[in-house]
């Protein structure tokens, strides 16, 4: 797969110049949704847990609703917008009629969806910083995670929506996938703690698991040997479906 860093930019700004039209709407639902969950489950059902995984039960939950935060962003930008783009607009047809190939179009939404990632993850992660919930050094470390989860979910996400024929489908990637990852990722009670033997080899699977547990072990200024096979698994997956995603690009826009 060759991409050309200039034209899969121009591809990143195009989107971007659409972005800053309607920003304060796109970026209101998304920002919130994390900070609602942090307060409701945070400050309401923390009331009612004295500690979670060695602190209070807000400080628990924050990286992990990073980690989430990120995921939408990426998750919405090549879900229904790319599928737009693609299937209705064509804007990737009128791209095609310029220097610009198929690798490049996907290279840029790539791009773009993490940015959208960064923005959403980096939004919040300042929030939980300025409530004393990770400090600003221990944010710093925590902050390239956001696009890495970012492009984690690009990944799933763009692979997912080049081989589904209907729009209606992507109910079922947000309902069938997405939640479950939310519910049952580490971000709410910790899997060690609830699950054992061949469920904790099956939670592994789960893509979001990973983004969490290395955000936590950024928030807490520790590491051990589970983060280079969490970093591993983010690379090798999105590396995988990047792959697959680029042949279809080709396929479906030059056939």
């Amino acid at each position: 797969m060759i991409v050309s860093p200039r034209h899969a930019l121009s591809v990143w700004k195009r989107n971007f110049a659409l972005y800053r039209r309607t920003w304060k709407l796109n970026l209101l639902p998304n920002f919130f949704e994390p900070i609602l969950y942090l307060v409701s489950m945070g400050i309401g059902v923390g009331a009612y847990i004295q500690e979670m995984g060695g602190t209070s039960y807000v400080a628990f939950i924050a990286p992990g609703l990073v980690a989430v935060a990120a995921m939408n962003g990426a998750s919405f930008e090549v879900t229904y917008n790319a599928f737009v783009r693609m299937n209705f607009d064509k804007t990737y047809e009128s791209m095609l009629t310029t220097p610009i190939q198929p690798e490049d179009v996907l290279a840029g939404e790539v791009l773009w969806a993490m940015s959208r990632a960064t923005i959403y993850g980096g939004c919040f992660l300042l929030v939980i910083a300025a409530m004393g919930l990770v400090s600003p050094g221990r944010a710093l470390i925590a902050l390239p995670l956001v696009p890495l989860t970012g492009l984690l979910f690009a990944a799933i996400g763009i692979a997912f929506s080049l081989r589904i024929p209907n729009i209606d489908l992507f109910s079922f990637y947000f309902t069938l996938f997405l939640m479950p990852l939310f519910l049952f990722s580490d971000v709410f009670f910790p899997l060690q703690e609830r699950l054992s033997g061949v469920w904790l080899y099956v939670a592994e699977a789960l893509p979001l698991l990973h983004p969490v547990r290395l955000m936590r072990a950024a928030f807490a200024g520790h590491a051990s040997a589970m983060v280079f096979w969490d970093l591993a698994y983010i690379a090798a997956l999105a590396l995988a479906l990047l792959l697959v995603a680029a042949r279809i690009t080709r396929r479906r826009l030059m056939g």
